[in-house]
């Protein structure tokens, strides 16, 4: 991935991330891992960093796993106290059984193989340790549109783009085929009716999908900027999170 890519990348990732919404799911997942003081976790698909600086000011000493050289350098900047290594979700830099507790938020979607990627969590989890998922199903978005048609189309040719786009609501599904137990799944969805939900609308109006008429796009993009003019935008994003514990 190319900086210039990565920088727009985490401007929008750091965005979502301080909105109440997306901070109070963040701190569910980590009630969800319960780890002791000073176990263990490995925050894979760590990104920019802020989940290992979050766990470590609850005493927890999280590893944080990216496979992205710039995130990474980004994370050291950022987090000069955390623990950073390059790694791929399929091959850990972990010994078996290190960690007590496992996360991936919004990394899945991204897996080719999601089965492997529990295969390793599992490796590297000791016996009793947690695992949580979290994830935005790309195929779920909820638009306030006066042309569904043309939303229902940039919906699904958004989530046709990604590698993965259903992989969150398929999460407890893939723990319980891989052996975990204890699965627990729920749903939280985040709310966009500011300015950054207008930035998502232009994203979706991007996808361009075949079938839409360059018109018809043109006036679904100018129903959502009104409504952006007068407080009247809608965008629902449904977030998975799933939990589960390695058998002891």
């Amino acid at each position: 991935m190319s900086t210039s890519m990565n920088d727009s990348m985490v401007t929008v990732l750091d965005a979502l991330d301080a909105r109440p919404d997306a901070t109070a799911l963040r701190e569910l997942g980590y009630r969800r891992l319960v780890p002791g003081e000073g176990e263990t976790v490995v925050d894979v698909g760590c990104g920019a960093g802020r989940a290992v600086a979050e766990l470590g000011r609850l005493g927890v000493r999280a590893v944080g796993i990216d496979p992205d050289p710039d995130m990474l350098a980004l994370a050291r900047e950022r987090w000069p106290d955390g623990e950073f290594r390059a790694g791929e979700a399929y091959d850990l830099p972990l010994a078996d059984g290190e960690v007590a507790g496992y996360r991936a938020d919004k990394v899945f979607h991204e897996l080719a193989d999601p089965a492997a990627a529990l295969a390793e969590a599992r490796r590297v989890l000791a016996p009793g340790g947690r695992i949580v998922l979290v994830g935005q199903d790309w195929d779920a978005v909820v638009v306030d549109s006066a042309d569904p048609a043309t939303t229902r189309a940039l919906v699904h040719a958004t989530a046709d783009r990604i590698r993965n786009p259903r992989a969150a609501r398929s999460h407890r599904g893939a723990l319980l085929d891989a052996g975990f137990a204890d699965v627990r799944a729920e749903v939280h969805t985040l709310l966009f009716t500011d300015p950054m939900a207008l930035a998502l609308m232009r994203q979706l109006a991007g996808a361009s999908p075949s079938g839409v008429e360059p018109d018809a796009l043109a006036r679904w993009l100018a129903d959502q900027e009104r409504r952006a003019a007068t407080d009247r935008l809608f965008l629902a994003v449904p977030f998975f999170l799933a939990s589960a514990r390695k058998p002891d």
